[in-house]
């Protein structure tokens, strides 16, 4: 069960010309696009207030309005409670599993929220919460959901994406599942597919989460996020594809606080048995 904390909406400044009257909320909701970030967190209080930190600073010295969901996975440390300090400060909501469901259930929880929380023209971010993702990334993913696309990836195999302090099975496992998804799973514009720095318009986030209900994130462990986009991957809207794109990242494994929660042998049967079912399936 998750349990939200809601924090008191922050008021949009109004544009200047807009209507005045009861309906001024309502328009300035409709014109004003919020980036909602969705962290799944579990046991992330060394990381936490220094990423929040930069999401805030990052997002206010672009102009964007946004909202900044914690999901806390039932953790053991203080991770809920920096996020309910934060939101004294920031537009931070905190929601809770009361139990650890894993990373799949806390990233369901957050996608659902989100969406449920957003307007037609908001954009949804998930990141990590280790403090690895560069939220001064967020900006140029959002330019490139303007020029059309509706799923942009920070991808660590594009021009000028450097990673920094990642151990060597990590970096194999990336690479050997960019090749095998290539190969067996193609999706234009994509070659990072397991990197959970995303950038989605709501729009198509909402409709797969209609289609596909509580299976929308139904992979176990970190797969979850290769799951996510091969069922994004199948989605029509308008009778189209979904155009996916790429941002080039600099990950910093350097800065994240905490010893990595991802099982790497687990991963890899887990990502090959979703492989193999997909392709079985004609997915």
């Amino acid at each position: 069960m998750a349990t939200t904390l809601e924090t008191p909406t922050r008021p949009q400044a109004p544009a200047q010309g807009a209507p005045a009257g009861a309906d001024l909320r309502h328009d300035l909701r409709a014109a004003v696009r919020v980036v909602r970030v969705a962290l799944p967190a579990f046991n992330e209080g060394e990381s936490l207030p220094r990423l929040l930190d930069s999401l805030h600073a990052s997002l206010s010295a672009a102009g964007l309005a946004h909202e900044i969901v914690v999901v806390d996975d039932g953790s053991s440390d203080d991770t809920a409670e920096i996020a309910s300090r934060a939101s004294f400060s920031m537009p931070v909501r905190l929601v809770q599993h009361e139990h650890n469901q894993g990373l799949a259930a806390a990233l369901r929880t957050g996608l659902v929220d989100a969406v449920r929380h957003a307007a037609p023209g908001d954009v949804v971010i998930t990141m990590d919460s280790d403090n690895t993702h560069p939220a001064g990334l967020i900006p140029r993913m959002l330019s490139l959901v303007d020029e059309g696309h509706d799923v942009v990836i920070a991808s660590r195999f594009r021009p000028g994406s450097r990673v920094i302090g990642v151990p060597l099975d990590r970096v194999l496992l990336s690479v050997a599942a960019r090749w095998v998804f290539k190969a067996v799973l193609p999706i234009p514009g994509v070659r990072d597919y397991t990197c959970g720095f995303r950038a989605y318009r709501v729009g198509p986030l909402a409709a797969a989460i209609d289609l596909y209900g509580d299976r929308f994130v139904s992979e176990a462990g970190f797969s979850c996020m290769v799951d996510v986009l091969l069922k994004l991957r199948g989605l029509r809207l308008d009778g189209r594809p979904l155009v996916m794109g790429e941002a080039p990242m600099v990950l910093r494994y350097d800065q994240k606080g905490g010893a990595s929660k991802m099982r790497v042998l687990r991963t890899v049967r887990q990502t090959l048995s979703l492989v193999v079912r997909r392709r079985l399936r004609g997915a």
